[in-house]
């Protein structure tokens, strides 16, 4: 198997750690873009395969290389769909880029405090956009989604985001008490990634 370097259009090392896995069977080498120096760009879109296309399409411009870009959230439906495009800075103020994990976690559990454990169900949402070149005009485009609810409080040290609290049906654990080789199995990321193993072997 060919390896290609493709440059991961986000500065989320969480992700990156869980993407560069789940693409190593593909025969893909994933650089960070901090590697160029990049930073990320303002998440403009208003759907999650908008605002992973205009980061794929702004490192791919910077660096020369195909380009992957991410964008995923949490959708809660006892809050209309909130936290949403906006799950990584749910908590920020001021217009920043994100908030920390543990303040997001607390909004989210504020939120929700009212909400019975029938009335939280939620799911992880992942989009991914492949792009050959920055002016590629058919991008690869994948989803994958996790269902699950909303725990009470957090539990588990491992993940990211709001793992701690993202509950799976059947299990009784969070996404934060899963193995990282269990969850790259079954979480949005890992069925955005089947998704896109797909087409990138389709003739």
């Amino acid at each position: 198997m060919s390896t290609r370097r493709w440059v991961l259009a986000s500065g989320n090392e969480g992700k990156r750690r869980e993407l560069e896995v789940l693409l190593a069977p593909l025969g893909i080498v994933l650089a960070a873009q901090s590697e160029w120096g990049l930073a990320g760009v303002p998440e403009t879109g208003e759907s999650f395969v908008e605002n992973a296309l205009l980061k794929a399409r702004a490192a791919a411009q910077a660096t020369g290389l195909p380009a992957i870009g991410d964008d995923s959230g949490l959708i809660v439906d006892a809050l209309g769909g909130a936290p949403g495009l906006r799950s990584a800075r749910y908590a920020s103020e001021h217009g920043a880029d994100r908030a920390d994990d543990e303040a997001n976690i607390a909004r989210l559990l504020a939120e929700l405090a009212e909400t019975p454990a029938t009335a939280r169900s939620a799911r992880f949402v992942c989009v991914l956009v492949v792009l050959a070149h920055a002016a590629d005009p058919d991008p690869l485009v994948a989803r994958g989604v996790w269902e699950g609810r909303i725990a009470t409080t957090p539990r588990g040290g491992a993940g990211f985001g709001y793992d701690p609290v993202f509950e799976i049906p059947g299990l009784g654990r969070t996404a934060a008490e899963l193995p990282a080789e269990q969850k790259n199995t079954v979480s949005h990321r890992a069925r955005a990634l089947a998704a896109l193993g797909a087409q990138l072997v389709a003739p």
